[in-house]
């Protein structure tokens, strides 16, 4: 007993605050168990301080429950490696990378990007990140997101991925279950969200409603496409204002430990809609257009391209991003019952013309323009938006020039991940091609 070493409260307060462990472990975890108590034997570093014990207990507690973790999940984890290095593709094997040669703006330049006043590129990387103090981020995800999470934490190694159990009970209604919620006390927690369709917005919420509870230092909602974004106002008495009711309930989030809710949403279809949310949440409004410049400037005609924009809202959103370009600026006439686009100022004459919006839906307005453009006699038509929703498989409609002239189609068609469904349908099709939002998104998550 001379050579042990009482355990300092603060550690052993810290040890307490964690789940106990099962009455029964698999052999390695019980070794695991094992070793965590020979932290307290002082005889290897009799001068240790309490803060430097505390810290290695800690330690070594996270790479206990970790495993356990990955028991429960059915999930394989290395002894000692945190996930988010364990896979340095953050793919584990029977997961299908559909990444793979999507393109995402460098974590750096995203940063840049935004206009953080630490960020400084230097060989690649960025000094908020490299600070010694940099913040540790817990990444939580649903089903649909799960693809895109695995991209963002393989952006940096201060993201790490957590699991939800997702099911449901026989009447329908979710059955969720957050495992090892002690492990995330004090940590910095983001939950990576995808509201395409009502039926999956409740079980959701769930979720963004208690990770704020469980004691945590902070917690970021990731919402990359606000889906009733375009439902901002009231034409006829009568009408609902969605996106008012959306920003309502996101408001309602439960603040954390840290002070109220941090929001990521990235090209929201009206900026005013920012004055929607309540004090509980902090709106941060992120775009994709850098993805799309540093795309531009990667074409071999990187030189002859003008932008347009499909009518006067859309060049009011994004026209300062883009005003390096030449501007073609396209709008709607009405010509009886029916909506005609007209080009409004602007010259495509012998132009590589990328048309610019934050969304796209049916795509007739799109389409419209692009006829319009080949017309007057643009050399290539492209276009770019940041949401491809594309219901009832839309992105059927839009053609693919194959070097043919514009009148046959388009040379590309840009979208980001923000709807993870339509990736996979649109993957490996021309004229699409998926911009990576992962870099702008893990960025975002060390503001």
């Amino acid at each position: 007993m001379a050579s042990l070493r009482p355990l300092p409260t603060s550690a052993a307060l810290g040890l307490l605050s964690s789940q106990p462990p099962p009455a029964t472990l698999p052999s390695h975890l019980v070794l695991r168990q094992r070793f965590l108590s020979q932290w307290t034997l002082s005889s290897s570093c009799p001068q240790e301080s309490e803060s430097e014990v505390k810290r290695r207990c800690a330690r070594a507690l996270k790479d206990f429950w970790d495993l356990e973790e990955s028991q429960v999940m059915g999930e394989p984890a290395a002894v000692g490696v945190a996930s988010s290095s364990a896979t340095p593709a953050a793919v584990t094997e029977g997961n299908s990378d559909i990444y793979a040669g999507i393109p995402t703006l460098p974590i750096s330049a995203a940063l840049a990007a935004a206009g953080s006043e630490t960020a400084e590129l230097n060989g690649g990387t960025c000094g908020l990140l490299d600070r010694p103090n940099k913040k540790q981020v817990c990444l939580f995800y649903c089903s649909e997101t799960e693809d895109l999470a695995r991209r963002i934490a393989a952006e940096t190694d201060s993201i790490e991925l957590k699991s939800i159990k997702w099911g449901t009970f026989a009447d329908g209604f979710p059955n969720l279950f957050v495992p090892n919620a002690h492990g995330i006390r004090s940590q910095h927690v983001a939950f990576l969200a995808s509201f395409s369709s009502p039926g999956v917005i409740f079980e959701q919420l769930s979720i963004i409603y208690a990770l704020p509870r469980m004691f945590v230092s902070s917690f970021t909602l990731v919402l990359p496409f606000f889906p009733t974004g375009t439902l901002e106002r009231m034409e006829d008495e009568g009408d609902i204002a969605t996106a008012f009711t959306l920003a309502r309930i996101l408001s309602n989030i439960p603040i954390s430990r840290g002070g109220p809710t941090s929001l990521v949403i990235f090209d929201i279809h009206a900026l005013q809609e920012r004055f929607y949310f309540g004090d509980n949440v902090l709106p941060c409004f992120e775009s994709g257009i850098p993805l799309l410049k540093h795309r531009l400037h990667q074409l071999p005609d990187a030189n002859n391209i003008s932008v347009a924009f499909p009518d006067e809202g859309a060049w009011k959103r994004f026209h300062k991003q883009l005003q390096h370009f030449p501007t073609i600026i396209c709008t709607k006439v009405r010509d009886g019952n029916n909506r005609i686009v007209r080009l409004k100022e602007g010259e495509p004459q012998g132009r590589h013309v990328v048309i610019v919006d934050d969304l796209v839906q049916s795509g007739g307005t799109l389409i419209e323009c692009q006829k319009l453009l080949a017309a007057d006699g643009a050399s290539k038509v492209s276009a770019y938006v940041t949401h491809g929703v594309f219901p009832k498989r839309s992105w059927e409609r839009f053609g693919h020039d194959n070097g043919e002239g514009p009148e046959h189609g388009f040379a590309h068609f840009w979208i980001t991940d923000s709807c993870a469904t339509t990736v996979k349908d649109v993957m490996g099709r021309a004229p699409f091609e998926v911009l990576s939002l992962a870099g702008s998104i893990a960025a975002a998550l060390h503001i």
